[in-house]
């Protein structure tokens, strides 16, 4: 029975096959990462805008194929980060724009009072 391991290499963008869109299956297979890789590169990466089918599939163009090559490049074989292989793509002419703000996390105003009268009666405890 022949193995069923995915390759580690992915396809060269020369053979990326000539058809108008993808189906995430193929285009894991040809980035030789797994589905739930691209789904997080989406989150990621601002140029990829794909588009959906009624059925939510996601469908991909050749274009949007070759730019995940690209970012799996920058990615595994250059050992960019996150961040830095937007700014890469950036440098390149991608539409990545800034990184989102991280939003300030949830403050309990009653825990922070309540922190606040423990810590002023612990610092009357120590004066006495």
């Amino acid at each position: 029975m022949p193995s069923r391991r995915r390759s580690l290499e992915p396809a060269d963008p020369g053979v990326i096959p000539d058809k108008p869109y993808f189906k995430i299956g193929e285009v894991a297979r040809l980035c030789a990462v797994k589905p739930y890789v691209l789904r997080y590169w989406e989150t990621e990466f601002r140029s990829l805008r794909l588009q959906k089918t009624t059925s939510k599939q996601r469908l991909y163009k050749r274009k949007d194929v070759e730019l995940l090559l690209k970012i799996r490049h920058l990615l595994y074989d250059e050992r960019f980060t996150i961040e830095g292989a937007r700014a890469r793509l950036r440098e390149l002419g991608h539409d990545e724009g800034t990184a989102p703000p991280v939003p300030p996390p949830a403050v309990d105003v009653e825990m922070l009072k309540k922190l606040k009268q423990g810590l002023v009666e612990l610092a009357h405890m120590v004066e006495d």
